[in-house]
């Protein structure tokens, strides 16, 4: 009987000081992500990607939205516990079953808060594309310091 092994391999973890409270800071995150996203240079259509959303709810998609109007969905809503934590499938342009889990949780931190985001399971898409999962190391950074710079423009 052959063996199984399951390889594990560690998630992209990330955390930020954001200069707003708790409230704010969920709301722009998920309302407001069209405002902020770099959409040119993280999605799908790049130069042909206008925006994205995700709808505030459990089963709500996270999509971009293309000059055409085309959708392309990137993740599906997994939970909705504003304003402290959401958890949303992430498989932009690629099948289902290769997606992984993004957390994102916000806490009180002084007058501002904490944004820890937490992405996971790498396994099913590191077996087609084995180099992906670093790529979001700095992927991440870029996102997340656009999210950084747009919360100082709404304190």
């Amino acid at each position: 009987m052959k063996e199984s092994t399951q390889i594990n391999i560690p998630p992209v973890t990330k955390s930020l000081e954001v200069n707003l409270p708790v409230e704010d800071a969920f709301r722009l995150f998920t309302a407001g992500i069209g405002t902020w996203w770099p959409i040119r240079s993280h999605s799908v259509g790049e130069d042909r990607a206008s925006t994205c959303r995700m709808e505030g709810r459990v089963g709500g998609r996270f999509y971009e939205i293309q000059e055409d109007g085309t959708e392309v969905l990137w993740g599906t809503v997994l939970s909705w516990e504003p304003p402290r934590r959401l958890v949303f499938s992430w498989h932009p342009g690629y099948e289902v079953e290769q997606a992984q889990e993004v957390e994102v949780t916000f806490e009180a931190d002084g007058d501002g808060s904490r944004l820890h985001l937490v992405h996971r399971g790498w396994e099913e898409r590191v077996k087609v594309h084995p180099e992906v999962r670093d790529g979001y190391e700095a992927g991440w950074d870029i996102v997340l310091g656009k999210y950084l710079a747009r919360t100082a423009e709404d304190r």
